[in-house]
């Protein structure tokens, strides 16, 4: 069994709603082989919880807005570390980038396919590690001055 057609809009829109927020690291897996509740995760992180809090408010507003679908759940919106938005079709999961590293869903459901994603998607791999480093470097920075 693979991911539908509709579970394949749904994604691309909501990962190009996340790029368009500036998200870290968005990917998605066709999980409908080794699930039967949905048919793909996408996987979304940001460096802070507002910048969380702004990335799944975008995705479901943008999904609503261009293909009528609303989160049958939410959950995670009080301490914006980790967001869960069910769809059915598809979960999106848009964690803080400490949570990402701790839980590593990517190790946990690495055997799944990957699913294609929008260019602007696709550009943000690898922007948490970028991010980390610039941080390192500010801080590096800091003590230097003092």
């Amino acid at each position: 069994m693979t991911a539908t057609d509709r579970s394949l809009e749904l994604i691309n829109t909501a990962a190009q709603a996340a790029a368009d927020k500036l998200a870290h690291d968005v990917i998605a897996y066709d999980v409908s082989d080794v699930l039967s509740i949905t048919d793909a995760f996408l996987l979304a992180s940001a460096p802070n919880d507002r910048q969380v809090k702004s990335i799944v408010d975008e995705i479901e507003e943008r999904l609503l807005k261009d293909l009528g679908a609303k989160p049958v759940r939410r959950e995670g919106d009080r301490e914006a570390r980790w967001v869960l938005l069910d769809y059915v079709d598809i979960v999106v999961h848009v964690q803080h980038s400490e949570e990402r590293v701790f839980y590593a869903l990517e190790r946990l459901w690495k055997d799944c396919p990957e699913l294609e994603l929008p260019a602007d998607a696709k550009a943000t791999r690898g922007k948490a590690q970028e991010h980390a480093k610039l941080q390192s470097e500010d801080a590096g920075d800091f003590r230097e001055v003092r």
